[in-house]
C-alpha cells in the first residue's frame, strides 16, 4: 500500500511517496539485506511476527515491486527505519 502525498518542488506540485528502509541480518551471512518498502513499519512488524510464529518465510516487497523471501529461522535481526517521504518525478531534479 503506497501512501502518496503532494509536495512542492519549486513552483510545481510534485507527488511524493512514503517509504521505510528495512535492514535484515541473516545468521551466518556477512552482509545484511536492505529493502526500501512502501509498507508501513507497523505492517512489516506484523508480517515478521507472523513469519516467526509460523516458522515460515518473511516476504518483503520493495518499492519497485521486487520480492525478497527470507526464511524466518535464519533471521538474526530486523532494523526498521523511520518512515520518510521521497519525491517522485522529473520535478525533483
Amino acid at each position: 500500500m503506497a501512501v502518496w502525498l503532494v509536495g512542492k518542488a519549486g513552483s510545481r506540485s510534485v507527488p511524493e511517496r512514503v517509504t521505510v528502509e528495512i535492514k535484515v541480518g541473516i545468521t551466518h551471512v556477512n552482509r545484511e539485506v536492505v529493502v526500501e518498502s512502501d509498507k508501513s513499519a507497523e505492517d512489516i512488524s506484523k508480517d515478521l511476527a507472523k513469519a516467526i510464529a509460523d516458522g515460515g518465510v518473511l516476504t518483503l516487497v520493495d518499492d519497485k515491486g521486487r520480492k525478497v523471501l527470507i526464511p524466518a529461522t535464519g533471521i538474526a535481526y530486523v532494523d526498521l527505519g523511520s518512515e520518510h517521504v521521497r519525491p517522485v518525478g522529473f520535478g525533483t531534479v
